[in-house]
């Protein structure tokens, strides 16, 4: 199956929110498998989303307007369009990224989850919800959530369908507008999945995408919109923190990980192998929520060292827009450096490769092969340093308190695997690492794949959440709205102000009485 035809690509490219596009400075989209040029894209300027921005506050306006229920009705057919597309959207992101058909299948799924997930609970978690009142009969108080307005979302290179468009569906359908800025490398990925997004029924003033260097077209929606989600490195999401606060408007990312797995005795080595393949190489290890660090119990140290490295050493590798292969390329020279050299550096600092370790010019100019490493020494770059390429290394520890001990021993806080003799020793352990989300017998899948439930990190890895209440209600501003009824604060005509305010601390401790209050 080829990659995506060059027509395809122009019917996308007329969706980018660059007026006199084909006027404009372009730079190439590369397939990744091969090197070969897909395609050009237009190249956005500060301006040209700054005027996306004043157009998505027209239509959002229209927007939230509309009831939730019709909004949610948009969000079940987009469901269903994606589904429907999954081959040509597994395609792009395939041609774009050079992932294996599985790891594009994630995505595709991701979004329909997502959007299944949101359309169902948006209606209940936006209704205005009545709340006990300061005095029981005499106040009525409401809750409403009022949209941000306009959100602005800036997009990573490694997942980018799901991180361009999920996040967007919890704000659009909390009746916010969106300007997508997708990263340069591949923004054809987020174009597919937009284009179904308009064919469901989003206005396309309402979801903008514009193009363009960070530096240049990512600063407009720090400096214009009324909330910024971001999703890329610790380094750029501090940055960006700190211009959302300095404009005191709402800021949320997912960032970097050091993610660690521990493996106790008593756990099925075979199978948590089986899993770590997953957990460690999906999408080629360029995964924030991947594992990178494995603490193993010492008396199960050597076998696990030795069933995992020949299961990784039997890995399929190859540029194949099919099913069948477990790993494809990297997404970019620069990526395939960064693992070179955080491999070669604790090599030559005393590590030892158990598997991997090199290029794979043979199989295309970005193949890199999947490396298991033991012996790594603290002074690596590799040990504490996020990789983000398949590179994971072996530590055995004494025991528990050891793993735990080292599995926290880091700034980051994204996410962990634990998989010990029994599933409630597990989930024992889980409660004690220090990461927004612990998987007990898997890698990531459970966790990120439970729309119900909070996603996000601790530490240096992120703020705020994707996913469960607050992924959609973090795009809102919550309103009180309190009636006063019979009378006011003031008390009732003619009874003096001295007896009233003798009264009041009376009501006041009546209230223990009263539930709810």
């Amino acid at each position: 199956m080829p990659a995506p035809s060059t027509a395809t690509f122009m019917r996308l490219a007329d969706l980018i929110a660059i007026p006199d596009a084909a006027t404009r400075q372009t730079r190439p989209v590369i397939e990744a498998f091969t090197g070969k040029q897909l395609a050009t894209v237009p190249v956005g300027t500060t301006q040209d989303a700054k005027d996306a921005i004043t157009g998505a506050r027209v239509a959002q306006k229209i927007w939230a307007d509309r009831p939730v229920a019709e909004r949610s009705a948009i969000f079940h057919r987009y469901r269903d369009l994606v589904l429907q597309n999954r081959g040509d959207l597994m395609d792009m992101a395939q041609a774009e990224t050079g992932k294996s058909r599985a790891a594009a299948q994630e995505e595709v799924l991701d979004i329909a989850l997502t959007a299944r997930h949101y359309a169902r609970v948006a209606p209940k978690l936006l209704r205005p919800k009545r709340v006990a009142g300061m005095l029981p009969g005499l106040t009525k108080t409401v809750v409403r959530h009022q949209p941000k307005g306009i959100v602005g979302v800036i997009s990573p290179w490694n997942y980018p369908m799901t991180l361009a468009v999920s996040d967007a569906i919890a704000a659009l359908l909390a009746g916010n507008a969106v300007v997508l800025k997708p990263d340069s490398q591949n923004p054809y990925c987020a174009l597919a999945c937009v284009e179904l997004l308009y064919q469901a029924g989003v206005p396309q003033e309402l979801f903008a995408v514009v193009p363009g260097p960070g530096s240049v077209v990512g600063t407009a929606p720090v400096e214009n919109s009324d909330f910024v989600m971001f999703t890329g490195s610790t380094a750029t999401g501090r940055l960006l923190a700190e211009q959302a606060g300095a404009r005191l408007i709402g800021f949320s990312a997912e960032l970097g990980g050091k993610n660690p797995m521990i493996v106790m005795a008593g756990a099925n080595l075979r199978e948590v192998s089986d899993a770590a393949v997953r957990a460690c190489y999906s999408n080629s290890g360029q995964l924030c929520v991947s594992i990178e660090r494995i603490y193993v119990e010492q008396s199960i140290a050597p076998e696990f060292t030795r069933i995992f490295g020949e299961r990784v050493a039997a890995m399929t590798l190859g540029a194949d827009y099919e099913f069948g292969i477990e790993m494809g390329s990297l997404i970019s020279e620069e990526q395939v450096k960064a693992v070179a050299s955080h491999v070669d550096d604790a090599v030559a600092k005393g590590a030892t490769v158990i598997t991997g370790g090199k290029a794979r010019p043979d199989l295309g100019p970005l193949f890199y092969e999947p490396t298991v490493l033991t012996d790594v020494p603290a002074d690596a770059e590799c040990h504490r340093d996020e990789t983000f390429g398949p590179l994971v290394s072996i530590y055995p520890v004494a025991g528990v308190d050891e793993a735990v001990e080292r599995a926290n021993d880091t700034e980051y806080g994204l996410n962990a695997s634990v998989w010990a003799a029994t599933k409630n020793e597990g989930e024992a352990i889980a409660a004690r690492i220090h990461a927004g989300t612990v998987n007990v017998d898997e890698g990531y899948g459970p966790t990120w794949g439970s729309t119900g439930a909070p996603m996000g990190g601790m530490g240096t890895s992120g703020a705020g959440r994707r996913h469960g209440p607050e992924g959609l209600t973090k795009y809102t501003e919550p309103q009180t709205i309190a009636t006063t009824r019979v009378l006011n604060l003031g008390g009732p005509r003619g009874v003096p102000q001295k007896l009233w305010a003798i009264t009041l601390p009376l009501f006041v401790k009546a209230l223990q009485w009263i539930p709810g209050h």
